[in-house]
């Protein structure tokens, strides 16, 4: 059975198939481009880029993507134009700050090295992201009520999502980029006012063995989670400057 990096590299040389002259680049971002790389648990995020993106060109490589996602459930690709890329970094902030920090080129040219994100809209960004958070975590609460198994689950999906805003809250106010979510947690958990073990237990869930065990303090544990997030929010609300907000031109 071939490992994750092997279909990895596969996909890659299917998408070089399909696609030939067309594809400009292959990034292979986040945790999985890091040291800690974790067959089982590291999200394994691409983003890939085409001359253009005609049609004709999706049609030649929807191939190798449902391939990669659809027979080994793995998420798809972002797929752009460079120039897409470029001229999305005000409304991506966060994501094309995330890919510049932590990123593999796998083929091509390194199309985010020379990417400017505009740091004023990266605050904007991250608050929104962490008020979606935590509205979806109050529905799921509400759909999940009575089905323990449920939250638990909904806790587990979150937790990493949760921990990359919560380093970009850092980074935020501290200017420095925290080189992992759990380099981060620490100093995340010093500036918003809230216990490490909040965010940790959810992270224990996350990584347990057995997935189908639900602790007794269930929902003790998404008071505290969900505390953690509000209190971050109220933080950034109240420390990162607001006079930059506006778009810069």
């Amino acid at each position: 059975m071939k490992t994750r990096r092997e279909l990895l590299d596969e996909f890659v040389d299917r998408l070089r198939f399909a696609a030939g002259s067309e594809l400009e680049s292959v990034l292979l971002y986040g945790s999985a481009a890091q040291d800690g790389f974790h067959e089982t648990y590291s999200d394994v995020n691409l983003l890939c880029t085409l001359k253009t993106l005609t049609r004709e060109n999706l049609a030649k490589i929807a191939g190798p993507v449902q391939w990669w996602s659809t027979e080994h459930g793995e998420h798809p690709p972002l797929i752009f134009t460079t120039q897409e890329l470029q001229r999305s970094a005000d409304v991506f902030a966060i994501e094309l700050l995330d890919i510049k920090t932590s990123h593999k080129v796998l083929f091509g040219e390194d199309v985010v090295r020379n990417i400017n994100v505009p740091l004023n809209l990266h605050r904007v960004e991250l608050e929104h992201e962490l008020r979606t958070l935590l509205l979806k975590l109050r529905n799921h609460y509400l759909f999940a009520h009575g089905d323990e198994a449920g939250l638990r689950a909904v806790l587990a999906r979150s937790v990493s999502g949760a921990l990359t805003l919560l380093r970009h809250g850092v980074f935020a106010i501290d200017g420095r980029m925290p080189a992992s979510n759990r380099e981060a947690l620490p100093r995340a958990a010093q500036l918003f006012g809230f216990p490490e073990l909040a965010i940790e237990t959810v992270v224990g869930l996350r990584h347990s063995a057995d997935e189908e065990s639900v602790p007794n303090n269930l929902t003790r544990i998404y008071e505290n989670y969900v505390s953690a997030i509000m209190g971050a929010i109220d933080r950034i609300d109240q420390l990162a400057p607001t006079e930059q907000w506006q778009r810069v031109r």
